[in-house]
C-alpha cells in the first residue's frame, strides 16, 4: 500500500468505486480507494439493483440517464458483466393527481431526448400483464428501466479504475483523518497513514462516521428496507421475454423479474430509522431480522395489484440498510471550509445515480466545476443550521413519501417549525400560511377572514389563489409590508474589499451610498449568483442574494479569500422588512426624520422611529419600494413603528406567493429558476449588467460565448394550470426549448411564462405552444414588461 497520492476514496461501494473510476477517466492516476472489509460490503450487495431515470430534478434525471447508459460501456472495457436486464419499466396513476405527475414528467422528457411515453390501461396490460389495472387512469413507460448485478457492477467500476492506474485497497480500517496546516491530510488506517492532497467520503452505511472523523457533522439517516423475492411464478414461467418493471405508487411498492419469480419491495408507512446512534463498525455483509409485520399492509395491497403475488410461495425476504438525506438526494461536492475534503454520500438509489454522482464529483475535483448544475445535490444545500434532530425526521417523511406525489406548491410539515425571526409570532396571529427555505419559516401567504388556512397542493391553481390576489391588488394600490428573511446577506469589509469584489463579481461595484446589481460567474462563464451589492463605505459592502444558497456561496467566497478582505455571513444577523407600493415613499417619511428622498438603488443609513436601520432603495416586487434592514433584536420595534403608520394608508401583509407573482409583471427573474448554473450570463440576458472594462472570473469565457439559446418571456393562453417548470416549448410543432418559471399575474390578470428558445427564433410576437399538463397552450412572446413598462414607478 502506498503512502501518498492525490486523492483517498474512503468506501469500496458501488458509489465509491464509481468516483474513483471517473477520477482515472478525467487523467487522475494517482488515486486509492480504501474498503474495510470487502468491496460491496455495505448496502451496495444487498440492493435490489434497479435503475430508472424518473427524477423530479431533471439534472438529476439526466444523470440517472448517463448512469444507466454507462453500463454498456463499462463492460466493453473491461470484459466484465453487469447483468444488465434492460426490460424498461411502467410507472402506474390511480388518480388524477399522480396522473397530472406523470403527464408533467413526460413533458420533461421531451426535451431531454429521454423516449418515455404515456399510456393507456390496456397498453398497461399488453406491457406489464401482472398488473391489475382496474382503477388504473395511465402510466408513464420508460424503455430504459431495468436492473442488473450489484456486485458485478460494483467489480466492473474497480476494474476500470485499476486499469486506469487506482489502487484498491481491502481490508483497510480508516480510524482517523486528520487535516495538516497546509490543507492536506492525513489518513490513519491499521496498515498505516497515507498523505493525501483530497479525501472523498463515500463511506454510505458509515458516512457519518466516517464525516465525524473530519470535525463534520453528514445529514444523513440509515432507514430499514425490505424486499421480497418469490418462487417461481407461473405468469413469468410461461413468458417469452422478462417482464417489465412496475412503480405502483398507490401501493408504495416497485416489481420486478426475479429468475423464474418476482421481486417486490415497499416503501412502508410504518418505517423505522436504523443505527440511530451509529451505524457498527461490526456491521457489514449480514442483514436485520425479517419484519414482515411492518408490511402487512403493503402487501395486502400488493395483492390486489398483482395477484399471482397471493398464489406465489416467499423465496426469500432482504431487509437490509440504506443511507437517505433529508430531502432523499446525495451529499456531493466539496464540504464549505474544508480545504480538500469531498461528500460523495447518501446515494440511496445507487445504481441509477451513481454513475452521475462519479461523473460529477471527479469534474469538480479534476476541472473545478461540474457541467451541469447540480444543487440538488450538492452537500452544500444544508448549513450548519441542520442537526441529527431535524435529519431523523424528515428522512423518514422522506421515505414514507417516496413514491408519493411531488406537488409543486406542497409543503411538507416533518421538524417544522425549526428556525424562525423574531416576527413568527406576530405573523402567525396575522393569518401567515408557512413555507420554508433553508430551514427557515417563510410565510407563503396570510389567510384573512374565510380564506384558506392550507394550501391544497395541486397542480393547478391552489385554493390560495384569491388570498395571493388580495395582497397583490392592496400592494399594487396602497402598500404592503413584508419580512426580508430570506435573503441571504454577507458583509465584505477590509481595504481590499472593492478589488476583491471587482474580481469575483462580474458587473460594477458601486460608489458609496449606492446599491448595484452583478452576476457572479464561474471560471466557464455559468452563473453561480444574482447579486445586490451595497457600498456602504469605501471598505464596507452588504451584499443580498438567494437565502437557500448561503453556504454555496460561503464556500465559494472562502474558496477566493485574499489578503486585506473580510467576508461574514450575516444572513441571520441582519432582518427587517420590504415595503412596496405607491404609498410606500410616504410611509417611510412618516417613520423617520431622517432625510428619506432617496433615487432607485440609493442605499442610506437612517433612524426609523427608535430603530437603526439601512435602506435599500429598490423592490423584488417591480414597484416602488425599499428594502429595511436592521438587528434582529430590533425588528419587532421596526414593525411596531411602520404597521401602526401604515393602517391610515392601507398597510397590508404579503408573502412569497404574492412575490413570485408580482416579480412577473416586470420580467423580474429569480435564482433556480431563470437564473442557475445551468445557464450564462448572455444566455439569461444578465449580461447586461457587466462591466467589460475590468478583469473577473469568467470573463474570458463570457467574451467568447455565443449563445445560441435566449431567454423570454411568454403570455400563455392558460386554462386552470400555469408553468411552474420545465414545460416543453413547441416552435411550429417542434420541441425547441422548455420553460425555467412561470405563474399567474394577478395586477395583469394574466398567465406568464419565461423560457429558453433558440436566440434566431426570439422575436416579438413568436407564436408557440406549451405544454401544461399534457394540454399544448397557445402562447405568445413579449418583450414589454406588463405593469409600469417605463420603470417611471420602479424608479421614480
Amino acid at each position: 500500500m502506498k503512502t501518498t497520492t492525490r486523492v483517498v476514496v474512503i468506501g469500496g461501494g458501488v458509489v465509491g468505486a464509481s468516483v474513483l473510476y471517473h477520477l482515472t477517466k478525467l487523467g487522475w492516476s494517482d488515486v486509492m480507494l480504501l474498503e474495510r472489509s470487502e468491496l460491496t460490503s455495505g448496502s451496495t450487495w444487498h440492493a435490489a439493483g434497479g435503475f430508472h431515470t424518473l427524477n423530479g430534478d431533471t439534472n438529476m434525471a439526466a444523470l440517472q440517464g448517463y448512469t444507466i447508459k454507462l453500463y454498456k460501456e463499462l463492460e466493453e472495457l473491461t470484459g466484465m458483466s453487469c447483468g444488465l436486464h434492460h426490460v424498461g419499466g411502467v410507472t402506474l396513476a390511480d388518480n388524477q393527481d399522480r396522473f397530472d405527475m406523470l403527464v408533467a414528467e413526460r413533458a420533461k422528457h421531451r426535451y431531454m431526448g429521454l423516449e418515455t411515453e404515456i399510456i393507456g390501461p390496456d397498453e398497461i396490460k399488453k406491457v406489464a400483464p401482472i398488473a391489475n389495472t382496474d382503477g388504473i387512469i395511465g402510466g408513464l413507460y420508460d424503455p430504459l428501466d431495468g436492473h442488473l448485478d450489484p456486485s458485478g457492477t460494483t467489480h466492473a467500476y474497480a476494474k476500470a479504475a485499476r486499469m486506469g492506474g487506482a489502487e484498491i485497497v481491502t481490508h483497510c480500517m480508516v480510524t482517523a483523518t486528520t487535516q495538516r496546516a497546509d490543507g492536506t491530510w492525513d489518513v490513519v488506517t491499521d496498515k498505516g497513514t497515507i498523505h493525501t492532497e483530497n479525501v472523498v467520503n463515500a463511506g454510505g452505511l458509515w458516512a457519518r462516521e466516517v464525516a465525524a472523523m473530519a470535525g463534520i457533522y453528514a445529514p444523513l439517516h440509515p432507514m430499514e428496507h425490505q424486499y421480497i423475492v418469490t418462487d417461481d411464478v407461473p405468469e413469468i414461467v410461461e413468458r417469452d421475454s422478462e417482464h417489465p418493471h412496475v412503480m405502483d405508487p398507490a401501493g408504495e411498492s416497485y416489481l420486478r423479474q426475479e429468475g423464474r419469480g418476482l421481486c417486490i419491495g415497499f416503501y412502508e408507512q410504518p418505517c423505522r430509522p436504523w443505527a440511530v446512534d451509529g451505524t457498527p463498525w461490526s456491521f457489514g455483509a449480514e442483514l436485520l431480522a425479517d419484519d414482515l409485520d411492518k408490511i402487512e399492509d403493503s402487501i395486502e395491497f400488493a395483492y390486489k395489484r398483482f395477484p399471482a403475488l397471493e398464489r406465489a410461495g416467499v423465496k426469500s425476504v432482504v431487509h437490509g440498510p440504506f443511507t437517505f438525506a433529508p430531502d432523499g438526494n446525495p451529499l456531493v461536492g466539496p464540504i464549505p471550509g474544508l480545504q480538500g475534503y469531498w461528500s460523495a454520500c447518501g446515494v440511496m438509489a445507487g445504481f441509477s445515480q451513481g454513475g452521475g454522482v462519479g461523473l460529477m464529483l471527479a469534474q469538480w475535483m479534476v476541472e473545478g466545476e461540474c457541467e451541469r448544475d447540480v444543487t440538488a445535490m450538492d452537500v452544500a444545500r444544508f448549513g450548519d443550521w441542520i442537526t441529527p434532530g431535524y435529519t431523523r425526521p424528515k428522512v423518514i417523511e422522506n421515505y414514507q413519501k417516496r413514491f408519493s406525489i411531488a406537488y409543486p406548491n406542497e409543503e411538507l410539515p416533518a421538524a417544522r417549525p425549526h428556525r424562525m425571526t423574531p416576527m413568527y409570532d406576530i405573523f402567525s396571529q396575522h393569518g401567515a400560511i408557512w413555507g420554508h427555505q433553508y430551514g427557515l419559516e417563510v410565510p407563503n401567504y396570510f389567510a384573512q377572514g374565510d380564506e384558506p388556512t392550507f394550501e391544497d397542493p395541486s397542480f393547478r391553481r391552489s385554493n390560495a389563489f384569491d388570498a395571493v390576489a388580495r395582497e397583490v391588488k392592496s400592494l399594487r394600490e396602497n402598500v404592503g409590508i413584508t419580512e426580508v428573511h430570506n435573503f441571504g446577506k454577507y458583509c465584505v469589509e477590509g481595504a481590499n474589499a472593492r478589488a476583491w469584489l471587482d474580481r469575483i463579481m462580474a458587473g460594477r461595484i458601486p460608489k458609496i451610498g449606492r446599491i448595484s446589481l452583478t452576476p457572479m460567474l464561474s471560471p466557464k462563464g455559468k452563473l453561480l449568483g444574482d447579486f445586490t451589492v451595497s457600498c456602504l463605505d469605501e471598505n464596507t459592502f452588504v451584499l443580498t442574494a438567494s437565502y437557500g444558497a448561503q453556504a454555496q456561496h460561503m464556500r465559494w467566497f472562502l474558496q477566493h479569500q485574499k489578503d486585506g478582505v473580510n467576508v461574514r455571513n450575516i444572513s441571520d444577523k441582519m432582518n427587517g422588512f420590504s415595503i412596496a407600493g405607491p404609498k410606500s415613499r410616504e410611509l417611510l417619511k412618516l417613520c423617520t426624520r431622517d432625510d428619506a428622498d432617496m433615487k432607485f438603488l440609493d442605499v442610506r443609513q437612517m433612524t426609523i422611529g427608535q430603530v437603526a436601520c439601512t435602506v435599500n432603495r429598490v423592490s423584488y416586487t417591480g414597484d416602488l419600494g425599499y428594502e429595511i434592514y436592521c438587528d434582529p433584536m430590533d425588528q419587532r420595534a421596526l414593525w411596531t413603528t411602520l404597521w401602526s403608520a401604515g393602517q391610515p394608508m392601507g398597510l397590508s401583509l404579503f408573502g412569497m406567493r404574492a412575490i413570485m407573482s408580482l416579480r412577473l409583471d416586470r420580467f423580474f427573474g429569480s435564482w433556480m429558476r431563470e437564473f442557475s448554473p445551468d445557464y450564462t450570463a448572455a444566455e439569461t440576458g444578465m449580461d447586461r449588467f457587466i462591466k467589460w472594462d475590468k478583469d473577473f472570473i469568467g470573463k474570458d469565457a463570457a467574451e467568447a460565448e455565443t449563445p445560441a439559446r435566449q431567454l423570454v418571456t411568454f403570455e400563455v393562453d392558460a386554462a386552470d394550470a400555469d408553468v411552474t417548470a420545465y414545460e416543453p416549448i413547441f416552435i411550429d410543432g417542434e420541441v425547441l426549448g422548455f420553460c425555467t418559471s412561470g405563474g399567474y399575474s394577478h395586477h395583469t390578470g394574466k398567465s406568464i411564462a419565461f423560457g429558453l428558445i433558440p436566440k434566431e427564433d426570439a422575436k416579438e410576437g413568436l407564436n408557440v405552444e406549451i405544454e401544461i399538463l399534457g394540454d399544448l397552450r397557445p402562447a405568445t412572446l413579449i418583450t414589454k414588461p406588463i405593469f409600469d413598462a417605463d420603470g417611471s414607478r420602479l424608479r421614480g
